[in-house]
């Protein structure tokens, strides 16, 4: 079952659009999320239910015309109108912009294991995050003990997933070797 935990809004159903079950919405997110195959969320009384769309048409720069799959005529489709839209936390994370406020205020990542992306390997357990000087930092610690300081940067974060509170980043080459370092030099 869904939880509202589990979710953000990432936008709203407007309006019926034509005869066939397509919905005008705004969406602030890019529309690939929905085009490669990723579920939304409405609140339908009061159970949050995923619907999948089946055609995603531009109306302008964040106005779309989305057609879900089930939904194929105006009667149907105006179940929708003026509900918002979620999607799973879970799915967003190469879709949606991260904002480095978002992190330092809710200090959601703390606890999280981080592994690199390319090879699996785990790089540390997030202890806490650094917003003292002007970039954010993940401050973690290695496997082995080390104190590791990673740029909390979107760029960098390939996949958030929740349920296990894991994260698989990307990092710049050389990164983790300024980090034993500086860890040597103590």
């Amino acid at each position: 079952m869904i939880e509202a935990k589990d979710i953000t809004s990432i936008g709203k159903f407007q309006k019926t659009h034509a005869l066939k079950g397509e919905l005008n919405a705004i969406i602030d997110i890019e529309s690939e999320f929905l085009e490669e195959g990723n579920s939304i969320i409405v609140e339908i009384d009061g159970i949050y239910v995923p619907f999948f769309s089946t055609s995603v048409r531009p109306k302008g720069t964040t106005s779309y015309l989305i057609k879900l799959d089930g939904i194929d005529n105006e009667e149907e489709a105006k179940v929708f109108v003026n509900k918002t839209i979620y999607a799973l936390k879970s799915q967003l994370a190469p879709f949606y912009k991260i904002e480095e406020n978002e992190i330092a205020e809710g200090d959601d990542f703390i606890g999280y294991e981080v592994f690199d992306f390319d090879s699996g390997e785990l790089i540390g357990e997030i202890n806490y995050i650094d917003d003292t000087t002007s970039n954010l930092l993940f401050v973690l610690q290695s496997p082995v003990g080390e104190t590791l300081f990673i740029p909390a940067a979107e760029e960098f974060i390939m996949e958030i997933d929740e349920e296990k509170h894991c994260m698989r980043m990307r990092l710049p080459d050389g990164l983790l070797d300024v980090n034993s370092k500086n860890n040597n030099t103590d």
